[in-house]
């Protein structure tokens, strides 16, 4: 029964995406703002006019755990800065906590600039492996993008309470810097140590906000319908269970 359930769930999320993504109910989509992510339209709009860098970090999401939905967030996010900044003079910075995640950021790297018509910017050593461990991850991210004339940092995949000596080394930096992890406790240290980080469902919502394409603005919205259908669901079966029918 539980199995049908999750087929079922999953095959009405596939077709509800499928469906908002069509132009037609796409074009007039409308999502709340978020303070931080004004402030990185502009940050990035700044860093492309000033000829500075970009940092994307990916987090160490591995491929064959649930965490590693937060680095497709972080991979989607790095596609769209790439293109946005394609005209910019230095090429945005990926830093990756394992193997396969450093190979997909490189591949995405490289189709952000196919499809933006300026491959000769494709570099593989922009996408780094940082380390392979939390910390060591964090030290190699601290290396790697505190030299590189860094002004924006997106911090967008999954990272434990490690996440605020990054915060922290940006901040003593001046530079900008959103912070977003899939992590209870990363967010508890985001909420100490960030400005205005992302936190819950708003990690993978910054595609959506970036203009990366109709379908992650279709699974931002299809986010909002399945939220409201599990709260109807439990208003519902409140209410039979107090008239004694459940």
């Amino acid at each position: 029964m539980q199995l049908m359930i999750a087929l079922a769930l999953i095959i009405v999320t596939v077709g509800l995406i499928l469906l908002l993504a069509l132009p037609q109910l796409s074009r007039r989509r409308v999502f709340r703002p978020i303070s931080a992510i004004q402030r990185l339209d502009t940050a990035i709009g700044l860093a492309v006019e000033n000829g500075t860098r970009i940092h994307i970090a990916l987090g160490n999401g591995a491929v064959n755990q649930t965490n590693f939905a937060a680095s497709l967030a972080g991979l989607a996010t790095l596609e769209r800065i790439a293109q946005i900044s394609s005209i910019s003079d230095r090429p945005p910075l990926a830093t990756s906590g394992n193997g396969p995640l450093a190979f997909l950021s490189q591949s995405t790297l490289r189709s952000a600039y196919l499809r933006s018509h300026a491959i000769e910017l494709f570099e593989p050593d922009r996408a780094l492996l940082a380390g392979v461990t939390p910390f060591s991850y964090t030290a190699g991210v601290l290396a790697s993008a505190n030299s590189d004339l860094v002004s924006t940092h997106i911090l967008n995949g999954s990272f434990g309470p490690e996440i605020s000596l990054l915060v922290e080394s940006a901040h003593h930096a001046s530079a900008f810097t959103l912070a977003s992890t899939d992590s209870l406790s990363g967010q508890a240290a985001l909420y100490a140590s960030a400005e205005e980080p992302l936190l819950g469902e708003e990690l993978y919502a910054l595609p959506a906000y970036l203009k990366a394409g109709p379908i992650h603005s279709a699974s931002l919205a299809v986010q909002d319908i399945l939220r409201w259908g599990i709260i109807a669901a439990l208003v519902v079966g409140s209410i039979l269970k107090i008239a004694g029918i459940l």
